[in-house]
């Protein structure tokens, strides 16, 4: 039986110095007392990606990714989803800054394409989560052409969301890190971020549309559904 994990691009090396940790809350906790009204003015020398993941993993919030940088409420949506979880109307969010990012720098207006893609923390026989591991692919004929943007990223409370359930995949247990909140949810802060900010850009894979979805109609569990 093949390991999914094989597939999944681990997250790239966090900072641990503790000045660099602590310049990180205080920006994020100036946007708060701020306000959230404008994006996070964000001039520290860490790349963006590792500010905005530092705060999805301390802070009770979430993260959800857009093009349109001007959102003041977040109203429940109905997704094209094919997990039971991810397919009703709700406001969702990752705890996870990579995740949504990767949503916030696609153009899917000006380009057609299909996603798939995943944000797992493995569990250990404990139950203990490790470090997040990822699946980021979009349609051949999308990833040819770059179909990059600047996006936003929203930071939310999480008092409404529910998280999905763990997940048995092919050879290991994880917990997904998609979040689902029923009601309408207003936003905490925002932060602006490009393709040059996704540290991961170079391993967005490409598939063809045909083959993924009926490999994922065929066999529903065999996530990702490559070879």
């Amino acid at each position: 039986m093949r390991n999914v994990l094989d597939f999944l691009e681990p997250r790239p090396p966090m900072p641990t110095d503790a000045p660099t940790l602590a310049a990180f809350d205080e920006t994020f906790d100036a946007a708060l007392a701020a306000g959230g009204t404008e994006p996070i003015n964000y001039r520290l020398a860490a790349p963006r990606w590792q500010f905005i993941c530092h705060i999805a993993d301390t802070r009770a919030v979430l993260l959800h990714g857009s093009g349109n940088p001007a959102i003041t409420r977040f109203e429940p949506r109905q997704p094209e989803d094919t997990t039971e979880f991810g397919n009703r109307n709700a406001v969702y969010a990752a705890s996870d800054g990579l995740w949504p990012m990767y949503f916030a720098i696609l153009d899917r207006e000006r380009h057609q394409m299909t996603l798939v893609n995943s944000a797992v923390r493995p569990l250990d026989h404990a139950g203990t989560p490790g470090e997040p591991r990822y699946f980021f692919s979009i349609c051949s004929s999308a990833l040819a052409v770059a179909p990059w943007r600047q996006g936003t990223l929203y930071f939310l409370p999480r008092e409404t969301f529910e998280q999905q359930p763990v997940a048995e995949l092919a050879g290991f247990r994880a917990a997904i890190l998609q979040w689902a909140s029923p009601e309408p949810v207003t936003p905490l802060a925002r932060i602006e971020v490009g393709p040059d900010d996704f540290p991961l850009l170079a391993r967005i894979r490409g598939h063809d549309r045909e083959t993924t979805f009926a490999r994922a109609r065929a066999n529903p569990e065999d996530f990702p559904w490559i070879d």
